[in-house]
């Protein structure tokens, strides 16, 4: 689940859908698509769609329903292309490990870990609209911040446990850069 750092009335469902079209187009998710059906997984035309969401989150990704963008909390072309590249990641984490399972806090974790640090989310003129002024270190002190906030929406995984499953993981999954050569 990606987080949402904006409302200010969002978009319609329309609107966002329109700028997911174009999110279709930006090299880094049409390299994720690519991979994702080399993985053996088939993206369909509705695999990626808008819906008005009363839950305050920018997008998720659900095995077997695809992605979906929160309308009503996406304002500009690039939020709606951080959402779909970070949850293209977690289709692709889903897509390549046979046995993830998304109740086990340590899987949640893992790919919470790999979407934020591959996406970008955590780029620091990202951070830097968003209101953390740190220079070293902001990435990866981004990505656990960015990865509890997902994970406290997993009624599996308590903040304790969250936490322990991502210091557990944290070193495999932060460097496996799959399907990058190199984290972007």
């Amino acid at each position: 689940m990606a987080e949402s750092s904006t409302v200010n009335g969002g978009s319609t469902v329309e609107e966002c859908q329109d700028m997911i079209r174009r999110s279709l187009r930006t090299p880094m998710v049409k390299f994720l698509k690519e991979h994702l059906e080399k993985s053996g997984c088939r993206i369909g035309d509705n695999f990626i769609k808008a819906i008005h969401c009363d839950k305050k989150v920018s997008g998720g990704y659900v095995r077997g329903h695809g992605i979906i963008v929160c309308s009503n909390y996406m304002n500009i072309q690039d939020e709606v292309n951080q959402v779909v590249i970070h949850e293209l990641i977690h289709a692709y984490d889903d897509c390549r490990a046979a046995n993830l399972d998304w109740v086990n806090c340590a899987h949640h974790a893992c790919s919470e870990i790999r979407a934020g640090h591959l996406s970008g989310d955590c780029h620091y003129k990202r951070e830097l609209l968003r209101g953390y002024l740190k220079i070293r270190g902001h990435e990866q002190e981004c990505v656990r911040r960015r990865v509890m906030k997902s994970m406290a929406g997993n009624p599996y995984c308590s903040e304790t446990a969250s936490k322990d499953a991502m210091e557990a993981v944290w070193d495999i999954c932060y460097n496996d850069t799959k399907p990058f050569d190199r984290a972007p």
